[in-house]
This record gives structure tokens, C-alpha cells and sequence, in this order.
């Protein structure tokens, strides 16, 4: 399939997930990303910008318009310390912690504060 240079996509900005209270949500992902908000948009929006660009944002929706959300994959360098530092917080994940071994990388799917589905995932190194 060919695609025209205007319209071709070069990569991912940002991704959103809706949430049902956005200051707990905000505490959640600040513990889980170690990190700060690096913008905060009214009382509706807030986002981390990682060192690379790609932007994980919050978005503060209508009870009624939440819906659950999932697929995103947090890079770590070790997922045993990370499920473990976060299972201490009391983050709830898929099997107590069970990490998954892939071929190429481990996975351990977790749930945040608000019912959205993420992923702690490390690549494994090449040979």
C-alpha cells in the first residue's frame, strides 16, 4: 500500500486515557512514572512528557462517558524491582505479579486507580 509523504505517520505523540478523578489518577501515575506532570491543563487534562517526546496524558471525562482503557506499555530496565516497588503501593496486578516471558521482552499487566489496564514491559537483550 503506498502512502503519500503528507500522510504517512512518523510515530505516536501521545496517548490518552480517560479517568474519573483526575487528582487520584495524578497521584497514581506520579508514583508509577516517578515523575512529575509536565503540563496541566485546566481541571481537565494533565501530561507527562517522557525524555524521548512520547507525551501519557489524563483526561478528566463525564461518570458517564468513562470508558476503560488499555495497551499501553511502560518501559522499565528491571521489571522485577518495578512489580515489586508498585505491588508495594498496593498497585494490583494480573496473577499477584506473574511476569510474563515473552521471546523478546518480559510483561506484567497491571490496573490503576481509576479500572485502565497498563503494562510494565522490559526488552530483553539482543545477542
Amino acid at each position: 500500500m503506498a502512502t503519500a509523504g503528507a500522510t504517512k505517520i512518523k510515530g505516536m505523540d501521545a496517548s490518552y486515557y480517560t479517568v474519573k478523578d483526575l487528582d487520584r489518577a495524578t497521584k497514581f501515575y506520579s508514583a508509577l512514572l516517578s515523575m512529575e506532570p509536565t503540563l496541566k491543563f485546566g481541571e481537565n487534562v494533565v501530561e507527562y512528557t517522557f525524555p524521548s517526546g512520547e507525551t501519557f496524558g489524563l483526561y478528566k471525562t463525564a461518570e458517564a462517558e468513562w470508558t476503560q482503557h488499555g495497551g499501553i506499555l511502560f518501559g522499565v530496565d528491571d521489571i522485577k524491582s518495578a512489580v515489586a516497588e508498585h505491588k508495594a503501593r498496593g498497585v494490583k496486578f494480573d496473577g499477584d505479579g506473574h511476569i510474563e516471558d515473552t521471546p523478546v521482552c518480559f510483561m506484567a499487566f497491571g490496573e490503576d486507580s481509576e479500572g485502565n489496564n497498563f503494562i510494565l514491559h522490559q526488552h530483553k537483550a539482543s545477542n
